[in-house]
């Protein structure tokens, strides 16, 4: 941060917009705003750029600070809503500055990565394959990971928001979609784990094995995983406040299966935890915490989890 505040004096002050105010892009628009960067917050729900506005970010439309903007971080669900806001009809890069960067955080094939990559380059306009981990808590306190591949000329573009939002950066590469083919290794990863851990639980429960005994012990055995000490407290607690929705995982494990399928590489675990999040949004779980794929291995096992009647 002591970095920043240098930087900051010599190029004078440095403008950001955040797309996508989500659990994590709003934790983000925080950081960069505690940094002392001029922060720009938009999402689709006008409640939130209200509040974040409140909090001290900056006014003024999208359309209106788009050519004024050094950076502009893009935190939205999927690559669809990512060409839109970069690229559809209000898009924003056709009225970017040259030198300034596009940030995109969201988990996205690589091959779209670098389509965007270089369709931002025809603009002058630098592209950061950026992808983001860490969850919500680690998004507020500017403590994210992120998975980050693009020219040294974007990454230097970028240094300020990296700075004020991330604890560790990994620099994977000087071209756009290295850094979205890690964050599908990692969501495989996380996926599976958290589908992993709602069936370990609910297996216990059949064993007499209560939740909050599987907690207390499995988190200090082989067995744990950062994962399962962070979302089976949620369902100890029979709390499904989504902080990370079931929602994402049908689409972030399709992305880690398409791009399985065009390497040729069969990727059954992964395919079989993707089952159990369908499942969970044929519920009607869709919005919930996504540990709430339990209720699903539960409903089949004739189980009450913490919090249910």
């Amino acid at each position: 941060m002591f970095w920043l505040n240098e930087v900051l004096e010599m190029t004078g002050p440095f403008r950001t917009a955040v797309i996508g105010l989500g659990s994590m892009g709003y934790g983000i628009a925080q950081s960069c705003l505690r940094a002392g960067l001029i922060t720009h917050g938009f999402d689709v729900v006008p409640s939130k750029i209200e509040k974040f506005r409140a909090e001290g970010g900056a006014a003024g439309s999208l359309a209106e600070i788009a050519s004024t903007l050094d950076a502009a971080v893009i935190v939205v669900l999927n690559a669809g809503q990512t060409e839109d806001v970069l690229f559809g009809d209000n898009g924003i890069v056709s009225s970017m500055r040259a030198g300034s960067v596009v940030l995109a955080c969201a988990t996205v094939p690589p091959d779209f990565a670098r389509d965007m990559e270089a369709r931002c380059n025809a603009s002058g306009v630098h592209y950061l394959d950026a992808p983001i981990s860490g969850g919500a808590a680690k998004s507020s306190q500017g403590q994210l990971s992120v998975m980050a591949s693009g020219s040294p000329a974007a990454f230097t573009a970028a240094r300020p928001v990296l700075a004020a939002a991330a604890e560790t950066v990994f620099e994977l590469g000087d071209t756009a979609g290295a850094g979205s083919a890690m964050k599908a290794v990692n969501q495989l990863l996380a996926g599976v784990h958290i589908a992993t851990m709602a069936e370990a639980l609910t297996f216990g429960m059949t064993q007499g094995v209560s939740p909050e005994t599987f907690v207390e012990v499995i988190s200090q055995c082989a067995g744990t995983s950062w994962m399962l000490e962070n979302r089976a407290p949620h369902i100890v607690a029979g709390d499904y406040t989504p902080l990370s929705q079931v929602n994402i995982w049908p689409k972030d494990l399709g992305i880690v299966l398409d791009i399985a399928k065009s390497a040729s590489f069969s990727a059954p675990i992964t395919a079989a935890a993707l089952q159990q999040y369908l499942a969970a949004a044929g519920m009607g779980l869709g919005r919930e915490d996504d540990a709430a794929v339990a209720k699903v291995y539960a409903r089949n096992a004739g189980l009450t989890l913490p919090g249910e009647t």
